[in-house]
């Protein structure tokens, strides 16, 4: 049986093991440059996955990770047999990012997208006064808190779910919107959001609580609001094995103990 994919680029974080991965799938396989090749093949952890889904987004070829790292959510287990036939066989997910819009004191408006979450977070000793509002309309005048994010479906299993954030399917049409250490209002756990919503985050008390804003890899200082909203322009083609795939995963999360 001929299968589709037997153009494949590798992309490594750089560790020994997933340089010696890739060298060994090369030997076997070959490369082809990235623009040319069928599928991407992301070999570390889940960092490196998100790099390369921010570098390689809106492009046609699908990515398709295999663990060499310490983390791997978004990763695939490492086997070097018959890899041409598991990237056919595996199940497709697209991806969407969140836009984040900030104001700050000191860069002015920045824009940046984020895979996993965006979140705000303090800066000083000083906790976080946040005003929450969802389509311009304030559903909490004032969170005190060590930080707040709006976390995707991909990125609910990450930094939202070491907040005691819910885990979301990929194809969930949600989005998490989950405190850090939240003091007041004390017993509030956060909210699910329908994905369509702008989630507006002022900042209260600013210079005397400054607080920073991070779009996965990219951090803007001194904040004074930041917006989030799914970006519908832009998305990307996630690969997991069949016998493991994203929902597999999620159940297997939550009946861990």
């Amino acid at each position: 049986m001929k299968y589709p994919y037997k153009k494949f680029f590798y992309i490594t974080s750089g560790t020994p093991e997933s340089v010696s991965a890739a060298e060994s799938l090369r030997k076997r396989y070959g490369e082809t440059p990235a623009e040319e090749a069928d599928a991407l093949i992301v070999l570390g952890g889940d960092g490196i996955m998100l790099q390369a889904l921010h570098d390689h987004m809106n492009q046609s070829r699908p990515i398709y990770g295999m663990n060499r790292g310490s983390v791997g959510f978004l990763m695939n287990e490492y086997h070097e047999d018959d890899l041409p036939k598991r990237v056919a066989a595996a199940h497709a997910e697209t991806i969407r990012p969140l836009e984040m819009i900030t104001e700050s004191l000191e860069s002015g408006t920045v824009k940046a997208l984020a895979i996993n979450e965006v979140s705000v977070l303090r800066q000083s000793y000083q906790a976080a006064k946040i005003r929450i509002s969802i389509d311009d309309k304030v559903r909490l005048e004032e969170l005190i808190c060590d930080g707040l994010m709006v976390a995707t479906p991909a990125g609910s299993t990450a930094y939202n779910l070491s907040a005691q954030g819910p885990i979301l399917p990929l194809d969930s049409p949600l989005l998490a919107l989950t405190p850090v250490s939240p003091f007041r209002p004390r017993r509030w756990r956060g909210a699910l959001l329908p994905k369509s919503v702008a989630v507006r985050m002022d900042i209260l008390e600013v210079e005397k609580r400054p607080v920073n804003a991070v779009a996965d890899h990219t951090e803007v200082k001194s904040v004074t609001s930041v917006t989030v909203r799914e970006d519908t322009q832009n998305s990307v083609t996630l690969l997991f094995d069949e016998e493991h795939t994203w929902d597999e995963r999620i159940l297997n999360e939550q009946f861990r103990y």
